[in-house]
């Protein structure tokens, strides 16, 4: 049987070398964890390279899944105990009927003037939407849109789920910089204004966490350049 043959001494690669290239690796793996690692599992983008590479974006929504299927299951192990509404039953007391009084003679009492009515209140007219999507989610499914804003703009948003509740995650991303506004589980509507933290895109994430389709109707109008469907 042929065994290899044992290397001299010489053709040994040097301490120097080993230190050399063991430093060269940690080196290239500290750049591959801040630049895709972090980025794409955390969506910690210290240098910007990962919202470039469009790595962030995947690392905020594998967050968001993440979340989302802790809260699921804490929400099954919590039983949740519903309370019946108690009615009282209301008395109403007898009303006495007041006496009324004779009005004085004119040359005893002055008479008053009548005062004028009231003048009714404008009816506040309905806000008038620019914007207009719908869109329908199979279970399990997400949907993402957002408005071009520039920093302190305000946009108004009115959303209902039809069908079931729905999950949302109100953000916003650009510039390097990003934000979360809000989040929800399980609510059927939502209406208000969002005023931007700074230039960029802000908008909703929403997810049906339902075992049967629903139909998303989202409304905005307000300060804005345009809504994009981004998922």
């Amino acid at each position: 049987m042929y065994n290899t043959d044992i290397p001299n001494r010489e053709e040994l690669p040097s301490t120097a070398k080993l230190i050399r290239s063991t430093i060269i690796a940690a080196i290239v793996a500290l750049v591959l964890l801040v630049t895709v690692v972090m980025p794409a599992e955390y969506a910690l983008d210290p240098t910007g390279a990962g919202r470039l590479l469009g790595l962030t974006e995947m690392g905020e929504i594998k967050e968001q899944l993440a979340e989302e299927a802790a809260a699921d299951e804490a929400a099954q192990m919590v039983a949740v105990n519903s309370s019946a509404d108690q009615t009282a039953a209301e008395v109403s007391e007898p009303v006495m009927a007041e006496a009324v009084e004779e009005p004085a003679p004119a040359s005893e009492a002055e008479v008053a003037p009548a005062e004028p009515e009231p003048a009714p209140e404008p009816e506040i007219a309905e806000p008038q939407w620019q914007d207009e999507v719908r869109v329908v989610l199979t279970p399990g499914e997400g949907t993402e849109f957002k408005l071009t804003m520039e920093e302190g703009a305000v946009a108004r948003f009115s959303w209902v789920s039809e069908g079931g509740p729905i999950n949302f995650d109100t953000h916003g991303d650009g510039g390097g910089q990003s934000i979360s506004y809000e989040k929800g589980r399980g609510v059927p509507e939502d209406e208000g204004e969002l005023e931007a933290a700074f230039t960029g895109n802000h908008g909703w994430f929403f997810r049906n966490r339902n075992d049967n389709d629903i139909t998303l109707v989202l409304r905005t109008g307000g300060d804005y350049g345009q809504l994009k469907k981004m998922l």
